[in-house]
Protein backbone atom coordinates (compact mmCIF):
# COMPACT_ATOMS: atom_id res chain seq x y z
CA UNK A 1 0.00 0.00 0.00
CA UNK A 2 1.34 3.81 -0.33
CA UNK A 3 1.77 6.13 1.88
CA UNK A 4 0.87 9.86 1.25
CA UNK A 5 4.40 12.10 1.86
CA UNK A 6 3.43 16.11 0.89
CA UNK A 7 6.31 17.84 1.03
CA UNK A 8 6.91 19.65 3.87
CA UNK A 9 5.40 23.12 4.29
CA UNK A 10 8.27 25.64 5.28
CA UNK A 11 10.18 24.37 1.99
CA UNK A 12 7.56 25.56 -0.05
CA UNK A 13 5.87 29.01 -1.44
CA UNK A 14 2.37 26.92 -2.04
CA UNK A 15 0.52 24.52 -0.23
CA UNK A 16 -1.88 24.11 -2.93
CA UNK A 17 -1.60 25.13 -7.04
CA UNK A 18 -4.68 24.33 -9.01
CA UNK A 19 -5.22 23.84 -12.81
CA UNK A 20 -8.66 24.83 -14.29
CA UNK A 21 -11.20 26.79 -15.45
CA UNK A 22 -12.96 29.94 -14.05
CA UNK A 23 -15.92 30.97 -14.80
CA UNK A 24 -18.88 33.98 -13.98
CA UNK A 25 -21.67 32.84 -12.28
CA UNK A 26 -25.40 34.23 -12.90
CA UNK A 27 -27.01 33.38 -10.28
CA UNK A 28 -31.16 34.32 -10.43
CA UNK A 29 -31.50 34.16 -6.58
CA UNK A 30 -35.06 33.28 -5.86
CA UNK A 31 -36.11 33.94 -9.49
CA UNK A 32 -35.96 30.80 -12.69
CA UNK A 33 -33.36 32.02 -15.12
CA UNK A 34 -35.98 32.58 -17.83
CA UNK A 35 -38.03 34.80 -16.08
CA UNK A 36 -35.59 36.63 -13.90
CA UNK A 37 -34.58 40.39 -14.47
CA UNK A 38 -31.66 40.11 -12.25
CA UNK A 39 -28.41 38.24 -11.76
CA UNK A 40 -25.62 38.39 -9.15
CA UNK A 41 -22.31 37.24 -10.36
CA UNK A 42 -19.69 35.39 -8.33
CA UNK A 43 -16.62 33.61 -9.79
CA UNK A 44 -16.83 29.39 -9.49
CA UNK A 45 -14.77 26.88 -10.97
CA UNK A 46 -14.34 23.37 -9.72
CA UNK A 47 -10.50 23.52 -9.19
CA UNK A 48 -10.63 26.85 -8.52
CA UNK A 49 -13.36 26.16 -5.63
CA UNK A 50 -10.87 24.18 -4.01
CA UNK A 51 -7.72 26.31 -4.23
CA UNK A 52 -9.85 29.26 -2.90
CA UNK A 53 -11.54 27.43 0.18
CA UNK A 54 -8.05 26.35 1.34
CA UNK A 55 -6.70 29.84 1.55
CA UNK A 56 -9.97 31.49 2.59
CA UNK A 57 -11.00 29.38 5.24
CA UNK A 58 -7.92 27.18 6.24
CA UNK A 59 -5.26 29.57 5.77
CA UNK A 60 -3.08 27.68 2.90
CA UNK A 61 -1.30 29.56 0.35
CA UNK A 62 -3.11 29.05 -2.50
CA UNK A 63 -2.16 29.92 -6.34
CA UNK A 64 -4.41 29.00 -9.45
CA UNK A 65 -3.13 28.07 -12.90
CA UNK A 66 -6.26 29.32 -15.73
CA UNK A 67 -6.73 31.43 -18.65
CA UNK A 68 -8.96 34.70 -19.47
CA UNK A 69 -9.96 37.27 -22.65
CA UNK A 70 -8.78 39.98 -21.45
CA UNK A 71 -11.62 42.46 -21.44
CA UNK A 72 -14.08 43.87 -18.92
CA UNK A 73 -15.66 40.54 -18.32
CA UNK A 74 -12.10 38.96 -17.70
CA UNK A 75 -11.40 41.53 -15.40
CA UNK A 76 -14.43 41.05 -13.84
CA UNK A 77 -13.41 37.81 -12.80
CA UNK A 78 -10.11 38.96 -11.85
CA UNK A 79 -11.43 41.36 -9.48
CA UNK A 80 -13.93 38.76 -7.75
CA UNK A 81 -10.82 36.12 -7.58
CA UNK A 82 -8.80 38.65 -5.94
CA UNK A 83 -11.52 38.73 -2.76
CA UNK A 84 -10.43 34.70 -2.22
CA UNK A 85 -7.22 35.15 -1.85
CA UNK A 86 -5.94 32.67 -4.31
CA UNK A 87 -2.21 34.13 -5.98
CA UNK A 88 -3.23 34.99 -9.55
CA UNK A 89 0.53 35.60 -11.16
CA UNK A 90 -0.03 32.18 -13.06
CA UNK A 91 -3.19 33.28 -15.27
CA UNK A 92 -2.91 33.50 -18.47
CA UNK A 93 -4.22 36.55 -20.30
CA UNK A 94 -5.16 36.35 -24.13
CA UNK A 95 -5.67 39.35 -25.85
CA UNK A 96 -9.77 40.35 -26.70
CA UNK A 97 -10.54 40.25 -30.73
CA UNK A 98 -13.26 42.60 -29.86
CA UNK A 99 -16.73 40.12 -30.98
CA UNK A 100 -14.80 36.69 -28.76
CA UNK A 101 -14.64 35.02 -32.01
CA UNK A 102 -11.32 34.00 -31.69
CA UNK A 103 -11.57 32.95 -27.42
CA UNK A 104 -13.93 34.35 -24.92
CA UNK A 105 -14.44 34.33 -21.25
CA UNK A 106 -17.28 31.19 -19.59
CA UNK A 107 -19.92 31.95 -17.56
CA UNK A 108 -23.05 29.95 -16.63
CA UNK A 109 -26.54 30.18 -15.08
CA UNK A 110 -27.65 28.28 -12.32
CA UNK A 111 -30.99 28.39 -10.55
CA UNK A 112 -30.88 26.75 -6.94
CA UNK A 113 -33.66 24.59 -7.15
CA UNK A 114 -36.19 24.38 -3.72
CA UNK A 115 -38.36 20.94 -2.93
CA UNK A 116 -39.39 19.50 -5.66
CA UNK A 117 -37.79 21.41 -8.24
CA UNK A 118 -34.27 20.72 -8.96
CA UNK A 119 -31.39 23.06 -9.42
CA UNK A 120 -31.00 23.70 -13.14
CA UNK A 121 -27.63 25.12 -14.95
CA UNK A 122 -27.40 26.24 -18.17
CA UNK A 123 -23.81 26.30 -19.37
CA UNK A 124 -22.13 29.10 -21.74
CA UNK A 125 -18.36 28.32 -22.14
CA UNK A 126 -17.32 27.20 -25.66
CA UNK A 127 -14.26 28.23 -27.32
CA UNK A 128 -12.81 30.02 -24.09
CA UNK A 129 -9.65 30.49 -23.38
CA UNK A 130 -9.26 28.17 -21.05
CA UNK A 131 -10.12 25.32 -23.82
CA UNK A 132 -7.47 27.05 -26.06
CA UNK A 133 -4.38 26.46 -23.54
CA UNK A 134 -1.51 23.94 -25.12
CA UNK A 135 1.20 22.11 -23.98
CA UNK A 136 4.03 24.79 -23.33
CA UNK A 137 1.68 27.60 -22.26
CA UNK A 138 2.77 27.01 -18.71
CA UNK A 139 6.06 26.86 -16.97
CA UNK A 140 5.53 24.08 -15.15
CA UNK A 141 8.89 23.85 -13.65
CA UNK A 142 8.99 27.36 -12.63
CA UNK A 143 5.90 27.26 -10.40
CA UNK A 144 6.58 23.47 -8.84
CA UNK A 145 10.23 24.67 -8.44
CA UNK A 146 9.55 27.01 -5.95
CA UNK A 147 7.66 24.33 -3.78
CA UNK A 148 4.72 23.39 -3.99
CA UNK A 149 3.12 20.67 -1.67
CA UNK A 150 -0.33 19.61 -3.98
CA UNK A 151 -1.03 20.01 -7.32
CA UNK A 152 -4.71 19.69 -7.75
CA UNK A 153 -6.63 19.47 -10.80
CA UNK A 154 -9.63 16.86 -12.63
CA UNK A 155 -12.57 15.66 -14.94
CA UNK A 156 -13.93 19.15 -15.67
CA UNK A 157 -10.57 20.59 -16.86
CA UNK A 158 -9.40 17.79 -18.98
CA UNK A 159 -13.32 17.44 -20.72
CA UNK A 160 -12.80 20.84 -21.66
CA UNK A 161 -11.32 20.18 -24.94
CA UNK A 162 -8.14 17.80 -26.16
CA UNK A 163 -5.52 20.39 -25.72
CA UNK A 164 -6.75 21.55 -22.12
CA UNK A 165 -6.47 16.91 -21.02
CA UNK A 166 -2.97 17.89 -22.51
CA UNK A 167 -2.37 20.87 -20.11
CA UNK A 168 -3.67 18.40 -17.23
CA UNK A 169 -0.79 16.03 -18.45
CA UNK A 170 1.64 17.79 -18.65
CA UNK A 171 1.05 19.45 -15.38
CA UNK A 172 1.02 16.30 -13.97
CA UNK A 173 4.29 14.93 -15.15
CA UNK A 174 5.62 18.27 -14.01
CA UNK A 175 4.57 17.57 -10.17
CA UNK A 176 5.61 14.38 -10.22
CA UNK A 177 9.27 15.41 -11.16
CA UNK A 178 9.22 17.91 -8.46
CA UNK A 179 8.02 15.39 -5.76
CA UNK A 180 4.56 17.54 -5.30
CA UNK A 181 1.91 15.15 -4.43
CA UNK A 182 -1.14 14.93 -7.56
CA UNK A 183 -4.86 15.49 -6.42
CA UNK A 184 -7.57 14.40 -8.88
CA UNK A 185 -11.14 14.76 -8.91
CA UNK A 186 -12.74 12.69 -11.54
CA UNK A 187 -15.81 15.20 -11.67
CA UNK A 188 -18.30 14.23 -13.91
CA UNK A 189 -19.81 16.69 -15.89
CA UNK A 190 -22.82 15.30 -18.71
CA UNK A 191 -22.91 18.68 -20.36
CA UNK A 192 -18.96 18.84 -20.88
CA UNK A 193 -19.23 15.20 -22.31
CA UNK A 194 -22.39 15.40 -24.48
CA UNK A 195 -21.14 15.62 -27.85
CA UNK A 196 -17.43 13.79 -26.82
CA UNK A 197 -18.67 9.55 -25.94
CA UNK A 198 -20.55 10.79 -22.84
CA UNK A 199 -20.04 8.86 -19.43
CA UNK A 200 -18.09 5.94 -21.66
CA UNK A 201 -15.85 8.29 -22.76
CA UNK A 202 -15.45 10.16 -19.49
CA UNK A 203 -14.30 6.96 -17.50
CA UNK A 204 -11.61 6.06 -20.16
CA UNK A 205 -10.32 10.15 -19.62
CA UNK A 206 -9.91 9.22 -15.32
CA UNK A 207 -8.30 5.69 -16.34
CA UNK A 208 -5.69 7.20 -18.28
CA UNK A 209 -5.42 10.44 -15.56
CA UNK A 210 -5.90 8.30 -12.37
CA UNK A 211 -2.65 6.37 -13.21
CA UNK A 212 -0.73 9.63 -11.86
CA UNK A 213 -2.97 10.77 -9.17
CA UNK A 214 -1.53 10.27 -5.75
CA UNK A 215 -5.11 11.44 -4.02
CA UNK A 216 -8.10 11.10 -5.48
CA UNK A 217 -11.61 12.16 -5.19
CA UNK A 218 -14.27 9.74 -6.81
CA UNK A 219 -16.02 6.31 -6.88
CA UNK A 220 -15.77 3.81 -8.79
CA UNK A 221 -18.51 4.34 -10.94
CA UNK A 222 -15.63 7.18 -12.47
CA UNK A 223 -13.16 4.88 -12.87
CA UNK A 224 -14.68 0.90 -13.92
CA UNK A 225 -13.17 -0.42 -17.10
CA UNK A 226 -16.77 -1.62 -17.73
CA UNK A 227 -19.68 0.55 -17.12
CA UNK A 228 -21.97 -0.84 -14.97
CA UNK A 229 -24.43 0.68 -12.09
CA UNK A 230 -22.51 3.00 -10.21
CA UNK A 231 -21.24 4.87 -13.15
CA UNK A 232 -24.96 5.79 -13.46
CA UNK A 233 -26.09 7.23 -10.33
CA UNK A 234 -24.49 8.58 -7.76
CA UNK A 235 -22.42 6.64 -5.18
CA UNK A 236 -23.90 4.90 -1.85
CA UNK A 237 -21.72 2.98 0.43
CA UNK A 238 -21.76 0.96 3.61
CA UNK A 239 -18.53 0.61 5.36
CA UNK A 240 -17.81 -2.56 3.77
CA UNK A 241 -18.77 -2.04 0.42
CA UNK A 242 -16.51 0.59 0.23
CA UNK A 243 -13.65 -1.33 1.48
CA UNK A 244 -14.29 -3.50 -1.17
CA UNK A 245 -14.37 -0.48 -3.62
CA UNK A 246 -11.09 0.74 -2.56
CA UNK A 247 -9.58 -2.53 -2.68
CA UNK A 248 -10.38 -2.77 -6.22
CA UNK A 249 -9.68 0.84 -7.33
CA UNK A 250 -6.09 0.19 -6.06
CA UNK A 251 -5.75 -2.93 -7.22
CA UNK A 252 -6.13 -0.78 -10.67
CA UNK A 253 -4.35 2.20 -9.75
CA UNK A 254 -1.46 1.46 -7.33
CA UNK A 255 -0.06 4.77 -7.33
CA UNK A 256 -3.30 6.29 -5.51
CA UNK A 257 -2.92 6.85 -1.73
CA UNK A 258 -5.94 8.36 -0.86
CA UNK A 259 -9.51 7.83 -1.80
CA UNK A 260 -12.59 10.26 -0.62
CA UNK A 261 -15.93 10.26 -2.16
CA UNK A 262 -18.82 12.35 -0.98
CA UNK A 263 -22.35 10.36 -0.56
CA UNK A 264 -25.48 12.04 -0.70
CA UNK A 265 -29.34 10.86 -0.43
CA UNK A 266 -31.51 13.94 -1.72
CA UNK A 267 -35.00 13.61 -0.50
CA UNK A 268 -35.44 17.05 -2.02
CA UNK A 269 -33.81 19.54 -3.76
CA UNK A 270 -33.48 21.46 -0.64
CA UNK A 271 -33.04 18.67 2.10
CA UNK A 272 -30.11 15.92 1.64
CA UNK A 273 -28.43 13.64 3.55
CA UNK A 274 -24.70 14.11 2.70
CA UNK A 275 -21.82 11.89 4.02
CA UNK A 276 -18.55 10.65 3.34
CA UNK A 277 -16.29 7.85 2.71
CA UNK A 278 -12.61 7.83 2.90
CA UNK A 279 -9.15 5.58 2.60
CA UNK A 280 -5.87 6.21 3.36
CA UNK A 281 -2.69 3.45 3.92
CA UNK A 282 -4.88 0.48 3.50
CA UNK A 283 -7.40 1.57 6.35
CA UNK A 284 -11.43 3.02 5.28
CA UNK A 285 -13.47 5.40 7.29
CA UNK A 286 -16.65 6.57 7.48
CA UNK A 287 -17.40 10.54 8.00
CA UNK A 288 -20.52 11.43 10.68
CA UNK A 289 -23.55 11.63 7.97
CA UNK A 290 -25.35 14.73 8.57
CA UNK A 291 -28.73 13.40 8.11
CA UNK A 292 -31.39 15.83 6.33
CA UNK A 293 -29.43 18.52 5.80
CA UNK A 294 -31.10 22.24 4.56
CA UNK A 295 -29.15 22.92 1.13
CA UNK A 296 -29.85 26.73 0.10
CA UNK A 297 -27.62 26.36 -2.87
CA UNK A 298 -25.98 22.75 -3.77
CA UNK A 299 -23.37 24.26 -5.99
CA UNK A 300 -19.57 23.96 -4.70
CA UNK A 301 -20.70 21.57 -1.89
CA UNK A 302 -18.21 18.81 -3.25
CA UNK A 303 -15.23 20.98 -3.71
CA UNK A 304 -16.03 22.49 -0.22
CA UNK A 305 -15.48 18.88 0.96
CA UNK A 306 -12.01 18.06 -1.09
CA UNK A 307 -10.76 21.49 0.33
CA UNK A 308 -11.42 20.03 3.87
CA UNK A 309 -9.98 16.76 3.40
CA UNK A 310 -6.77 18.71 2.05
CA UNK A 311 -6.66 20.67 4.56
CA UNK A 312 -6.60 17.59 6.92
CA UNK A 313 -3.91 15.51 4.70
CA UNK A 314 -1.77 18.66 4.93
CA UNK A 315 -2.32 19.55 8.70
CA UNK A 316 -1.23 15.61 8.97
CA UNK A 317 -4.88 15.37 11.29
CA UNK A 318 -5.38 11.86 10.31
CA UNK A 319 -8.63 10.32 7.52
CA UNK A 320 -10.86 10.53 10.08
CA UNK A 321 -10.91 14.26 10.96
CA UNK A 322 -9.95 14.80 7.33
CA UNK A 323 -13.42 13.22 6.02
CA UNK A 324 -15.60 15.01 8.80
CA UNK A 325 -13.76 18.35 7.98
CA UNK A 326 -14.74 18.09 4.78
CA UNK A 327 -18.33 16.90 5.24
CA UNK A 328 -18.47 19.76 7.31
CA UNK A 329 -17.04 22.26 5.37
CA UNK A 330 -19.12 20.73 2.10
CA UNK A 331 -22.98 20.96 4.11
CA UNK A 332 -21.60 25.24 5.06
CA UNK A 333 -20.75 25.86 1.33
CA UNK A 334 -24.24 24.45 0.66
CA UNK A 335 -25.58 26.95 3.22
CA UNK A 336 -24.93 30.19 1.13
CA UNK A 337 -25.17 31.70 -1.67
CA UNK A 338 -22.68 31.13 -4.54
CA UNK A 339 -20.08 28.65 -5.47
CA UNK A 340 -17.70 29.57 -2.88
CA UNK A 341 -17.02 29.24 0.72
CA UNK A 342 -17.54 32.04 3.44
CA UNK A 343 -17.06 30.04 6.42
CA UNK A 344 -14.64 30.18 9.30
CA UNK A 345 -12.76 27.45 11.25
CA UNK A 346 -14.75 27.77 13.56
CA UNK A 347 -18.35 27.18 12.05
CA UNK A 348 -16.65 23.91 10.76
CA UNK A 349 -15.36 22.69 14.30
CA UNK A 350 -18.95 23.41 15.25
CA UNK A 351 -20.49 21.48 12.76
CA UNK A 352 -18.04 18.79 13.54
CA UNK A 353 -18.49 18.70 17.35
CA UNK A 354 -22.86 18.61 16.65
CA UNK A 355 -22.68 21.73 17.86
CA UNK A 356 -25.97 23.80 17.58
CA UNK A 357 -27.18 25.85 14.51
CA UNK A 358 -29.05 28.53 17.21
CA UNK A 359 -28.29 32.18 16.56
CA UNK A 360 -25.06 33.46 18.16
CA UNK A 361 -25.43 36.79 19.26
Amino acid sequence: MGVLKLRAAEECAYDIVSLGEVMLRFDPGDDRIAQTRHFRVWEGGGEYNVARGLRRVFGKRAAVVTAFVDNPVGRLAEDLMLQGGVDLQYVLWREYDGLGVEARNGMYFMERGFGVRNGLACMDRGHTAVSQMKPGDVDWDAIFSRGVRVFHTGGIMAAISASAADVVREGMAAAKRHGVAVSYDCNYRASLWKAKGGRTASVAMNRELAAHADILFGHDGDLAAELGEASQRPPSHTLASYREMAARIVKDFPNVKVIATTTRVPHTASRNDFGAFGYLAGECFEARELKDLAIFDRVGGGDGFASGVLAGLMEERGMDWALNAGVAHGALVMSMAGDNSYATRADIERVMSGGSAGAQR
